[in-house]
């Protein structure tokens, strides 16, 4: 706060909240409704007397042209704009202990699936609003989504929007506008924008905030561009396995290519999410996730696994329970998956004769995994086993850093395995 004056206009400045590309924004006190306000501020050297100063202020002023007239109590409220001497600020609503949406979504950070579809629902209802008062937002992302303490949500940063009002007087902002990494294929081809493109942003952000990966992340503007126009995203069910089908449809429908195919409105998309939400009781509640989470980061196997690579396979492999004697693989057959003996104990048996025994933090199908054989033996539960199954898609869809570390893991058990049968043979024919 050392490069402002301690007030601006008739607000007395506070704290800094947070900084953007275009301002900084500050808790502030208004004397003359005696309440606190958010107050962004335009960055001074993006505000002078130049052309490209011009074009900033008209565009940081957009915020308060577009929000300014709407009223909805998920879209965050914009009571003023003004300038100070040279200081551009707009004054907003003030959500004390405000966090984005952007914090819950990393793989060992995300909401109960529950609470995402009714954050989305409510987003959704929002949008409704907005296109239908002629104000379509064009960047939405998880950091312009602001979560209240109780998770109430409000949409925020109206800065780009594009207002299609027909007694709208300002000049529109066109070009190539937006995140990247939300933008729809319309934006990128920088062609004709409706509310569907709002959907579909909307829909990057539930594929990210269920899944804690964005759809079409990649190395360059190029490749990100080309993945968001001309390739699907990987399957939702790649990351978790708990989603009911219709969650999976609603998200793949925001994010059709052709704006025709997504949802026509919020309001339509908001009516699917109401039946998806009371379909959501069954999926796994947040204290079933950590019990998980704790019995993996306990095995030796996951020995100097992140956290946020425990809670990706926590949330992403299957669980399975067998009761004694059951047969969890049979010899002979089709199966590509590789398995952690999470507890209980298992028997590996080759024609009929039992070999091994396999106990809690073993693991077991490294073979079938690796060369996609069928199996070589016969995996039985001599006590009452749960295991955890983990797929070749789960992990080519997990993190870089999951990947390596996972496989160097892999690599370190499948040279102890070779040395044992090794060593196992040379005892078998001594030289």
């Amino acid at each position: 706060m050392n490069d402002i004056p301690q007030k601006i206009g008739k607000y007395t400045l506070a704290e800094e909240l947070g900084r953007g590309s275009m301002g900084v924004v500050y808790s502030a006190h208004d004397p003359f409704s005696d309440r606190m306000v958010a107050l962004k501020v335009a960055h001074p050297q993006f505000t002078d007397k130049s052309h490209e100063g011009e074009r900033f202020r008209k565009l940081f002023f957009n915020e308060a042209h577009a929000a300014g007239s709407l009223d909805h109590p998920n879209i965050l409220h914009i009571y003023d704009a003004d300038m100070a001497g040279d200081l551009c600020y707009i004054v907003m609503e003030h959500v004390a202990s405000a966090k984005t949406l952007n914090e819950y979504c990393a793989p060992d950070t995300l909401l109960p699936a529950r609470a995402v579809v009714g954050i989305i629902y409510k987003l959704a209802k929002a949008l409704d609003y907005a296109h239908r008062q002629g104000v379509i937002h064009r960047d939405i992302k998880p950091n312009n989504i602001l979560l209240t303490m109780d998770h109430d949500v409000r949409l925020a940063d109206f800065s780009i929007a594009m207002i299609t009002r027909a007694d709208n007087k300002n000049t529109q902002f066109t070009g190539f506008l937006g995140s990247p990494l939300y933008m729809s294929p319309e934006q990128i081809l920088e062609d004709t924008l409706t509310q569907s493109t709002d959907i579909f942003s909307l829909g990057v952000v539930m594929y990210q905030a269920l899944s804690g990966h964005q759809p079409f992340r990649a190395g360059n503007l190029n490749a990100i561009s080309h993945k968001i126009t001309h390739e699907e995203p990987p399957p939702l069910g790649q990351y978790r396995n708990d989603l009911p089908d219709g969650l999976a449809y609603t998200v793949g429908r925001m994010l059709k290519k052709n704006p025709a195919r997504r949802y026509a409105s919020g309001l339509e998309l908001a009516a699917d999410l109401a039946l998806i939400y009371e379909d959501l009781d069954g999926v796994a509640t947040e204290d079933a996730l950590r019990e998980k989470f704790s019995s993996i980061k306990q095995l030796g196997f996951f020995k100097g696994f992140g956290e946020q690579d425990i809670w990706e396979l926590a949330r992403s492999c299957n669980w399975h329970n067998y009761p004694v004697g059951s047969t969890i693989i049979r010899e002979g057959e089709a199966d590509h998956s590789f398995y952690i003996v999470l507890a209980g104990l298992v028997g590996i048996e080759k024609n009929e004769h039992e070999v091994d025994q396999l106990q809690e933090g073993d693991c077991f199908g490294e073979m079938g995994y690796l060369s996609k054989a069928r199996r070589s033996a016969t995996v039985t539960a001599k006590t009452d086993v749960s295991l955890m199954q983990v797929n070749a898609a789960t992990i080519d869809s997990a993190a870089e850093s999951t990947q390596l570390r996972f496989h160097k893991v892999f690599v370190r058990i499948l040279i102890a395995r070779l040395s044992d049968t090794t060593a196992a043979l040379a005892r078998l024919n001594p030289v």
